[in-house]
């Protein structure tokens, strides 16, 4: 892959089930302990079984929820969303708002992660319609709204039943839509929203980053003094969060993420085992994962990861329009499958 070089925060959101998973092999860490973070992780049998696979690779969506909702589709406890800082539990909708395709040669060379921007003007599939023409972010949402509406008019009234299916309609419509925008195979999805993020950093006892210019913007809750510092879990989702009151708006966040993601994997190495009961819990509570994947030999695989050997790259954009209002991406299919 070519892509241009870039970073991407959901890579850090939704590996550190991995990441967990290899300390535990390098730790030494018992068999009862693997299989508690094995069993205990939530799985989605959003990949139909016998749907494509790649070859001498291994590509895995990662994707980054806004809701503000638990798994289960329960709000969050007051005091989380306090520290999240990002409105009330109504919030947020099921946008994919961030999209990010881990690649991973089976020869250990390097990987790459490519993030997707969330509103590239798409074909959406898995929808009612479809394709219908939106913004990449949005065929969680739509699929997730048009099964539960359809099931409820069927007489289904549980709640976590209708959030469960609502959810694996919305995890099938992403993977469709972005497998055919990319014109590649996903063979695994990681899932995590805003909440999972706040947790992983709370895990890891804080982010150590340098902020060039002192910041403050009540949009995300940034409020950060110049230098270097560590951040707790609500400040480190505020300084990755952040895009308004910055020069060059989501591109200075997108290198907010770049610093994040080195931070996160620094400490990783550094605490070692240490951090492993808390990535368990989290990982636990606020991923899904597709039930194809082998949690163990993705650890090998994500290895690479934790020693620095992945390029980050972001989908290049040609233009940017604007249609009812809304900003979209404008992108051009055939340079990007001229680019794999």
């Amino acid at each position: 892959m070519k892509w241009l070089r870039t970073s991407a925060l959901v890579m850090v959101r939704t590996t550190w089930i991995i990441v967990a998973v290899a300390l535990m092999v390098a730790a030494g860490v018992g068999w009862a302990t693997y299989q508690d973070i094995d069993e205990g992780v939530r799985r989605s049998n959003a990949i139909a079984p016998d749907a494509p696979r790649s070859e001498h690779a291994v590509n895995i969506l990662v994707m980054g929820l806004t809701t503000r909702l638990d798994l289960n589709g329960d709000p969050l406890p007051d005091a989380v969303l306090a520290q999240l800082q990002a409105g009330e539990s109504d919030r947020g909708g099921y946008n994919a708002n961030t999209l990010m395709l881990l690649h991973i040669p089976n020869d250990g060379s390097q990987a790459t992660a490519l993030s997707v921007p969330r509103d590239n003007f798409v074909d959406l599939y898995g929808i009612p319609g479809s394709p219908v023409k939106g913004k990449i972010k949005e065929a969680y949402g739509r699929a997730k709204i048009a099964e539960e509406t359809k099931l409820r008019a069927g007489g289904l009234p549980d709640k976590h039943e209708l959030e469960f299916l609502g959810r694996e309609a919305g995890r099938r419509a992403q993977i469709q839509t972005v497998s055919t925008f990319l014109d590649v195979p996903i063979d695994h999805i990681a899932e995590v929203s805003l909440a999972g993020f706040y947790y992983l950093a709370g895990a890891l006892n804080g982010i150590e980053v340098c902020v060039n210019n002192a910041t403050s913007d009540p949009m995300s809750g940034a409020n950060l003094v110049a230098g270097r510092q560590v951040l707790n879990a609500s400040q480190a989702l505020a300084f990755v969060r952040q895009r308004h009151g910055l020069k060059n708006g989501d591109l200075d966040r997108t290198r907010r993420q770049q610093a994040f993601i080195a931070a996160v994997m620094h400490r990783i190495r550094t605490q070692g085992a240490a951090t492993l009961p808390g990535l368990v819990d989290v990982a636990k509570q606020n991923v899904v994962v597709d039930d194809r994947v082998e949690l163990l030999d993705f650890a090998m695989r994500m290895s690479n990861v934790t020693g620095g050997r992945m390029t980050y790259l972001t989908l290049p954009i040609e233009d940017t329009q604007t249609v009812d209002g809304e900003s979209i991406n404008i992108v051009d299919p055939h340079k990007i499958r001229a680019m794999r």
